[in-house]
């Protein structure tokens, strides 16, 4: 099982199985493990037409991360929205989480991974990556009574989630974080 839609590669523009296919690659085997000519050859895809679209890996990496971004946050808001029917405000995180971290694919957070990887190296990446925080961080503050929602508690909660994110990529159990989180949500109420 897996959260985010595959595609049939043959039946994509160029741009867009270089894309995915760089998508299926950095996310699953990290991005300086990743060739260019990895990429060009999973895509099936010519150098020529490969670097018409993406001159650089950089560029790439970039706009790995904004596909990302898009895909994670489309299907996060969505799962948080299904998971508040029977889990009020903040209560929907859990089951959002779950839902994540035991999908066949995951593998961690895209966005911490990559400043983990490339970090100072690459500014760009850091820039993306706090955006998308940022966007996760207003999602969960959606979730706040209203009268919290502009306080520290989003992004308190954001931290403990990107904790538990953490942890349950290198346990590979999405059980121990989870109890860990759910220790820590019960002192923020849930929006009504």
């Amino acid at each position: 099982m897996s959260l985010f839609p595959t595609f049939d590669l043959k039946e994509l523009p160029p741009r867009e199985r270089i894309l995915l296919t760089a998508h299926k690659l950095f996310y699953g085997y990290g991005i300086r493990a990743t060739g260019i000519d990895r990429v060009i050859a999973e895509s099936g895809v010519a150098k020529v037409t490969f670097y018409r679209h993406f001159p650089s890996k950089d560029e790439l990496i970039q706009a790995y991360l904004s596909y990302r971004h898009e895909m994670w946050m489309g299907w996060f808001t969505d799962a948080l929205r299904r998971h508040s029917k029977q889990h009020p405000g903040i209560g929907a995180l859990l089951p959002t989480l779950r839902e994540w971290f035991d999908d066949d694919g995951f593998r961690g957070c895209a966005f911490i991974n990559c400043v983990v990887e490339l970090g100072v190296a690459q500014p760009e990446v850091i820039d993306i990556a706090r955006m998308h925080k940022e966007r996760m961080t207003d999602a969960i503050a959606v979730l706040l009574p209203e009268s919290e929602a502009d306080t520290p508690d989003a992004h308190a909660v954001a931290l403990a989630i990107d904790g538990a994110i953490v942890q349950a990529q290198y346990l590979q159990s999405a059980d121990a974080a989870l109890m860990s989180l759910e220790r820590l949500l019960p002192s923020i109420r849930p929006a009504v």
